[in-house]
């Protein structure tokens, strides 16, 4: 069992693992072999003093997830168009400032849509209650119905129910690894879709905490109100991911188990039981982040077919046997196919 605990991402018909000091990403690629590279973390922070202390280490682990897994959700996006003969073309790469941009408004409309939208209706809708904590109890449920409602609303399209598959594959491939497990099919197959380190429970966690947060606050000016949800989205974030990894910890404790148990039912919806050859890419994924990471894949693994991504541009190996990338890399040509091991 490797001396990391692992986490991942689904993509568009693909799956990324993030190990100790790289990343893995597997995609089926419209032709149905199945396509990996592997790239070095270097935030900038990474691997540094600052990235191992308390709350701080949550903060950096949320910038390179965000920005190393949207640059790699449009890459898989990108495979699968150019691979189906759609508008897309396997040259297109989004430069650091694009992908900055593109994370920048998606934040920005998060934050609106679930942190200032609920406090507003609150407001209006609570004006004549003098008890504050009316307020915030309605702003708490508001923001939990806007949440669940936009998951529900979009799973109901085909191809997010498919990245709720390679969800639920990804959860399964790290459930077999911590088990000690082959990372086979058979093996993987019998785990749960469900995890308890899943982001999807980190953003429970992080709403639960802005209720008791923000209810600390009071009822203030309206500019107070918003600012106060402003600044104090990084604070929650950074005390919530400490939560969720003390959870994973304990989670063999029953009390513990109650209170993290809502995040387990989220999961209900953003994951789903995948295919088996959904379950094969996740299996090459977990395997290439071990590879690069240098650790060591358990017995009996290895054995799936795969083909290294080249992504065009200057890059360094980043692990024996796969090739390693980096901003400046763009275009996606397929090599001939490589065994397993």
């Amino acid at each position: 069992m490797p001396r990391y605990s692992y986490g991942g991402q689904a993509l568009i018909e693909g799956v990324l693992m993030r190990g100790r000091d790289a990343i893995a990403v597997a995609l089926r690629h419209p032709d149905g072999r199945i396509v990996f590279a592997t790239e070095r973390l270097d935030s900038g922070f990474h691997g540094s003093s600052w990235a191992r202390l308390p709350f701080l280490r949550g903060l950096i682990v949320l910038y390179e997830t965000l920005f190393v897994g949207t640059r790699w959700l449009v890459r898989s996006a990108t495979l699968q168009a150019a691979g189906t003969g759609e508008e897309g073309d396997e040259g297109v790469e989004l430069g650091k400032g694009s992908i900055a941009l593109m994370l920048g408004l998606t934040l920005l409309a998060g934050v609106g849509i679930f942190f200032l939208l609920p406090l507003l209706i609150a407001s209006a809708t609570t004006s004549n209650i003098q008890n504050g904590l009316v307020q915030h109890l309605v702003e708490g449920l508001i923001r939990v119905g806007i949440f669940l409602g936009y998951l529900l609303l979009i799973a109901q399209a085909s191809d997010v129910r498919r990245v709720f598959q390679y969800h639920g594959a990804e959860h399964m491939t790290i459930h077999a690894l911590e088990a000690g497990d082959p990372l086979v099919v058979d093996a993987v197959r019998k785990y749960p879709t469900a995890h308890p380190r899943c982001g999807t429970e980190f953003l429970v966690v992080v709403i639960a905490l802005s209720i008791v947060a923000f209810s600390l606050v009071g009822r203030q000016e309206p500019l107070v109100m918003i600012g106060s949800r402003i600044a104090l989205i990084p604070v929650i974030a950074a005390v919530g991911y400490e939560i969720l990894k003390w959870g994973a910890k304990h989670r063999g404790n029953a009390v513990v188990r109650a209170i993290m148990y809502p995040g387990i039912l989220v999961q209900m919806i953003t994951t789903r039981q995948p295919t088996m050859d959904m379950i094969e890419v996740a299996i090459v994924s977990m395997e290439e982040a071990l590879r690069a990471d240098g650790e060591s894949l358990p017995a009996e693994s290895g054995t799936l077919p795969r083909n290294p991504m080249v992504l065009h541009g200057p890059a360094p190996a980043g692990a024996e046997g796969a090739p390693s990338v980096t901003e400046a890399e763009a275009g996606l040509t397929i090599d001939p196919p490589l065994p397993g091991a």
